[in-house]
């Protein structure tokens, strides 16, 4: 599927902000060619995982499979369809799933 351009470079500056939030983490986008509805991102950080399903907004057309994979994977470890109108909750979430007891270092989301 090709993603558009409001998605792309949703996308693009998601991983810019995931990388400065997870200072060394690794982000792969997974190609998911032999599965469909694979999630777009993998973020690895420390002993930590996540996937994330990016879209261009909350209305966006979801593929077949991808609550499947997106359920699945949130089961595992954490998982989350991702758009500009839930993005600071989907990171407060990440970063709490991330840093069980920390303390956040984002500001509170509304």
């Amino acid at each position: 599927m090709k993603m558009t351009k409001l998605e792309r470079d949703f996308q693009r500056a998601l991983i810019k902000e995931l990388k400065t939030m997870f200072e060394g983490c690794i982000i792969t986008k997974l190609n998911s060619g032999h599965i469909q509805g694979i999630p777009d991102l993998l973020i690895l950080w420390g002993k930590h995982w996540a996937t994330l399903e990016c879209k261009q907004s909350a209305k966006a057309h979801k593929q077949p499979n991808q609550e499947y994979y997106v359920k699945r994977m949130n089961n595992m470890s954490f998982s989350r369809f991702i758009f500009p109108e839930n993005k600071e909750e989907v990171l407060h979430e990440l970063e709490q799933a991330f840093r069980p007891g920390g303390k956040p270092r984002l500001s509170k989301r509304e």
